[in-house]
């Protein structure tokens, strides 16, 4: 159902903006020994923009796998993001650091939350944050998988709308996120084609409703 699928979009793009790039600054060479929480903090301190791909499917409770999405991001620190859902569907989530758009062609609906309120205590806050992660996060690091260094993160709160989030590590790049929401959903994330720093204008996350759609402040 299109409110269903609207509902976990909105969730997956708040948990994984500001993942979706590399390090600002070139990864030392002992980085792939690095831990997760340490690839983290790095992360969060110095990267500034990127842009990339994803690709993410969605295990249902049960066992129910849902089509993969692809699609294309933007990230500018800070608080700006575009994520771009391309296949099957379209679907365009923009902050301009202010307001978050979401903008559904097939319903011709863009829902408006300030960033604030949307991401509060959201795995986005993960990345968005300067402060300390466990002001809001229970994080822990948990041992290494397919050649990656993983961390999970639980929200302290408990209307937070995700389980946790658990971000897998290589050579100072996010590879790998798993997001278990509050219907018992896991989703999979997988990042690639990052581009470090390319410039990016604040022009690049503006968004203006298109005509005739019908606009929901929250």
């Amino acid at each position: 159902m299109p409110s269903i699928r609207v509902r976990f979009n909105r969730l997956a793009a708040l948990a994984f903006v500001g993942v979706m790039t590399a390090m600002a600054a070139p990864a030392n060479a002992n980085t792939s020994a690095n831990t997760a929480r340490e690839q983290l903090r790095t992360f969060v301190t110095q990267v500034q923009s990127a842009s990339g791909d994803f690709s993410q499917y969605t295990v249902g409770p049960q066992g129910q796998t849902k089509p993969a999405q692809t699609g294309k991001f933007l990230f500018m620190r800070p608080g700006r993001f575009k994520w771009d859902v391309l296949r099957p569907y379209a679907q365009q989530i923009v902050s301009n650091g202010q307001q978050i758009y979401q903008f559904d062609p097939d319903l011709n609906q863009v829902t408006i939350r300030k960033v604030d309120q949307a991401l509060g205590a959201s795995p986005a806050a993960i990345l968005f944050g300067t402060g300390s992660l466990e002001v809001s996060f229970e994080v822990t690091a948990l041992p290494d998988k397919d050649a990656m260094s993983w961390l999970r993160a639980k929200p302290r709160i408990p209307d937070a709308g995700f389980v946790h989030l658990e971000l897998g590590f290589k050579d100072g790049l996010p590879q790998r996120i798993v997001l278990l929401d509050g219907f018992g959903q896991t989703t999979h994330v997988q990042l690639s084609g990052f581009v470090r720093n390319p410039g990016l204008s604040t022009s690049n996350f503006d968004f203006v409703p298109p005509k005739g759609a019908d606009v929901v402040r929250m």
